[in-house]
This record gives structure tokens, sequence and C-alpha cells, in this order.
């Protein structure tokens, strides 16, 4: 038989439920926990799914279990039929109200500057008289506002499982930095290297943040440093505007400055970050309902461009 139609034919909700639990916790302990599942149960029910699935989903050691390349593919599938089946219970008993629609959005301000006005404008276009309440956070302050019921929907980081206990993860794209400059700089009339790069004023994210720890990376990598002539803030718009209007070099996640380099208001370095970039996604409560305009906006995430 086909090892497809194999699949559709034995995979059980319990199975998902399962690798999702492991996925969110880092262990197969706390999953257990988790499901009211004895540990000895839930290993039965990853196995078998590792069976149908004919690759291995996690890697099992001293530390807990660690998504494979295979377990993180899988795992966006597997939050998309939950949250479907999720949703298609709840569209039998919707309330019929008068009251207005707000949904609470919590986004990191990288994402709030590149991707998000496009994808408000489309979410409007679809649900004209709902209201969205966007809050910009760092990555921490933001996962933690949601842990606390304080968003509905978060555009951010993965981050250690412990700051993701109770949240449900879905990937969207991985951002690289970038060394971004006005295009009248006069580096662009040199041969551009990092080294030459910091030897002007720069602008960077504060310590502790991704970005910064990706700068600090490539720094590391080729020998150079930060020179004393440098900004550290977390506002985007100041950073925007240093390098706009002056001679910094500014160190930014990619989808923060799209629109300025498809429109040459900004220029990119030939000098990028190695491995792949950091994961941006969705993230809400699991668990936790969502309206039917919270969903409508979810989708229109998944939809925009990276």
């Amino acid at each position: 038989m086909d090892k497809n139609i194999l699949f559709n034919q034995r995979i059980r909700l319990r199975h998902l439920h399962t690798f999702v639990a492991v996925a969110q916790q880092g262990t197969l302990g706390r999953a257990a926990e988790t499901l009211s599942l004895s540990q000895p149960a839930l290993s039965k029910t990853l196995n078998e799914l590792e069976e149908l699935t004919g690759v291995r989903l996690f890697e099992r050691g001293r530390l807990g279990a660690q998504l494979t390349t295979m377990g993180e593919q899988f795992l966006i599938h597997a939050v998309k039929v939950l949250d479907a089946l999720n949703h298609a219970g709840q569209s039998f008993n919707l309330p019929v109200s008068t009251r207005p629609v707000v949904i609470r959005l919590g986004a990191l301000t990288t994402a709030a500057m590149g991707m998000l006005p496009q994808i408000l404008d489309r979410f409007h276009q679809q649900q004209p008289h709902a209201t969205v309440q966007v809050a910009t956070l760092h990555n921490n302050v933001l996962l933690a506002g949601l842990r606390a019921g304080e968003f509905d929907i978060g555009i951010g980081r993965m981050a250690d499982s412990e700051m993701m206990t109770g949240l449900t993860y879905e990937l969207l794209f991985l951002e690289s930095l970038k060394l971004v400059v006005r295009p009248e700089h006069p580096l662009l009339s040199d041969n551009v290297t990092l080294s030459r790069a910091m030897q002007w004023p720069v602008v960077i994210s504060p310590e502790g943040t991704a970005p910064r720890r990706i700068a600090q990376q490539m720094l590391d990598e080729q020998g150079c440093t930060l020179p004393s002539t440098c900004v550290e803030t977390s506002s985007t718009s100041l950073a925007r505007q240093l390098a706009l209007r002056y001679d910094y070099v500014w160190f930014v996640p990619s989808g923060a400055i799209k629109e300025d380099l498809a429109h040459n208001a900004l220029c990119a370095l030939p000098i990028s970050s190695s491995g792949p970039g950091e994961p941006v996604g969705i993230i809400t409560r699991t668990g936790q309902p969502l309206s039917l305009s919270a969903e409508i906006l979810m989708a229109t995430i998944r939809k925009a461009p990276d």
C-alpha cells in the first residue's frame, strides 16, 4: 500500500497532541504531565508516530527531546491541523454579538516595521469593523505577555522550552541580519569589508537581543570589534533615521528594512551573517480559543511574503 495512504489511514489525533506537547515542553516527562498521561504511554504513542512517518522526529538525550529537522517541518503541519479542528468545533457555538471586535497583537519591532503594515491593510479589507491593538516589544516581553493573556496573537522568535511553556509556535520564515547605510554613504565607494565598516559610527540593538547576538558573532568570526562611536537602541525608528540621514552603519534584521531596500532608501552592504537566520513565527497560547476575526488575522499573517 502507498505510504501516504497508510499514513492518512492510521494517523490519530492523539499522535498529533503527543507530538506537539513534547515539542513545546522539551521533555517527555513534562509533556506527559500536560496531557495527564504516563510517560510510558506517551513514549508508546510517540514511537507509533515515528513509525508512521518513517523518520526520527526527536533526538532524545539527557537534556530532553530536541526536534530534528524533519520534526521541525512536521510541527508546522501538526499545529495547523490541531488549530483547524479546534476552531471548527468552536464555530458551532459562536455567540451572536454586536460588540466591536478587538484583537490584541504583540509583535517584534522589526516585524511591525517590515511586514505588519501590509498585513493590517489586507486584514481590514476582509474585516473592516475589527480593531487591532498593536504593541511592539522585545521577544522575552512578548512571550511573557502572551503567557499572561495580554495578547491574543504574537509575532516573535522561538525561545528556550521554559519560556515557550503554554505557547504554540508556528514558523513563518528565517530572518537574516544585514548591515545597511544610506545610498550616499562614503563607505560604498570603497572596497567594503566588515573591518572597514567598523571604522564608521554604528547603530545596533542592545545586548541580550537576538540581533545583537548575531552581530557579535559576525564580529567575532572576522576578528572585528564595535567602534567607540556607537548607538545601542531598541528603537527601530531612531536607528532608521540615523542610517537614513547620517553616516551610521546599521545592524538590522532584514524584515525591518525590506521596503527601504526595495525603494533604494537604504543600501545593504555585501556583508552577511552566517547560518540560516533567526526563526520568526506566529505564537499563541496553547488551547486558548480565538475569535473568528483573530483566525482571519492569523491566516493573513501566514500569507504575507517574508
